[in-house]
């Protein structure tokens, strides 16, 4: 098995852990229909659990491995199914471009363009991806994007495609036409997927066998007399599984915290954040408390006025930030690259900062 053992010695009653045992893994796919300021008209980035670990594009040929775990031969060994997949993504771009878009208007319609976009300049996206539970349950996606739009999805369960817009109903009936792509993103989702997986975690526990607590912090915001917001912010930790939450006299706050998701740093390390709205009276009632199997014991912070000490600075890969949305499963949401491309690209945002 991939995932350790996490025993939480925890006395608070059961709340969904931000960073519960669900690993995820997603291939992203952009096929940019000419080029542009010397970026790759071809790009290919694999995240496992939200953050990103390999990316390949046609400019230098080569998959390049983005994390201190994995090596380039590791990274090679992920390259097989880039090239079955951009081949569909090369399939439509011809279409949507031979003599200026009139066989994709010909075969599929016209497909809107988000306003704003360059004209002439288009994007095709796939994004496709697997999550494991810990009590083995597993969940697949797989869908296509035009220009930042949702175009057609495929359903594992039943291998239907699914027309996101009624252009896509042509590539819809085309793709239905051939039983064997169905039945190979099936066994990709379900089997090829989970295997990539379980193989990436395991190299990434090899390298990250030790433990890391948070380090946490609690900011205020007074937004008016009446009013205030507390943050809390846990850093560095590993593993990602952390229960954060806010307390008022011991209470638990369940529907009063405002918390966002477990994000990875580019060192392999997490952080997470969640704020809660208060009166002013209240401010030496509530503690933001925190579970971690790096701590010996619990931590409960409250808001302290700033002593000068600063806080280890951890800094996001902008790669982890390009390209997300949320693809529900049975475990919940999992954060997963997709539709924020097209800005990122043309803004010159592609290059990793590791």
């Amino acid at each position: 098995p991939c995932c350790r053992p996490h025993p939480l010695n925890s006395t608070l009653p059961p709340l969904p852990l931000p960073g519960s045992r669900t690993h995820s893994l997603c291939h992203s796919y952009l096929k940019v229909s000419e080029p542009s300021q010397g970026l790759p008209q071809f790009l290919f980035l694999l995240h496992l659990d939200d953050q990103p670990i390999a990316r390949y594009d046609d400019r230098t040929s080569r998959m390049e491995p983005l994390v201190p775990w994995m090596g380039a031969e590791e990274a090679t060994t992920l390259m097989d199914l880039e090239r079955i997949f951009r081949t569909d993504l090369e399939w439509l771009s011809k279409l949507s471009h031979q003599t200026g878009g009139e066989q994709l208007q010909k075969e599929c319609g016209t497909i809107p363009t988000p306003s704003g976009s360059r004209s002439g300049l288009h994007t095709w996206q796939l994004v496709l991806g697997c999550n494991l539970q810990e009590d083995g349950d597993k969940g697949g996606f797989l869908h296509y994007g035009y220009n930042g739009m949702d175009f057609i999805s495929f359903d594992k369960e039943t291998l239907r495609w699914v027309a996101a817009q009624a252009q896509a109903q042509k590539v819809k009936e085309k793709w239905v036409d051939d039983p064997r792509r169905s039945q190979r993103n099936k066994v990709y989702l379900e089997e090829t997927c989970i295997e990539r997986l379980q193989r990436c975690q395991s190299y990434k526990n090899k390298t990250l066998e030790k433990t890391e607590p948070p380090v946490g912090k609690v900011t205020l915001k007074v937004v008016d007399e009446k009013l205030e917001v507390l943050t809390c912010q846990a850093f560095g930790f590993y593993p990602k599984e952390i229960q954060a939450i806010w307390m008022r006299d011991g209470e638990v706050c369940k529907y009063e915290t405002l918390l966002r998701n477990v994000a990875p740093n580019s060192d392999g390390t997490y952080y997470i954040s969640l704020s809660i709205e208060i009166d002013p009276k209240e401010r030496d009632r509530v503690r933001c408390h925190l579970e971690h199997e790096g701590l010996q014991e619990p931590l409960d912070l409250a808001f302290k006025k700033e002593t000068g000490e600063r806080l280890k600075s951890y800094k996001m890969s902008p790669l982890g930030q390009i390209l997300f949305t949320n693809v529900g499963g049975k475990g919940g949401s999992i954060g997963l690259c997709f539709m924020m491309v097209k800005k990122r690209l043309l803004r010159g945002e592609l290059e990793v900062d590791t």
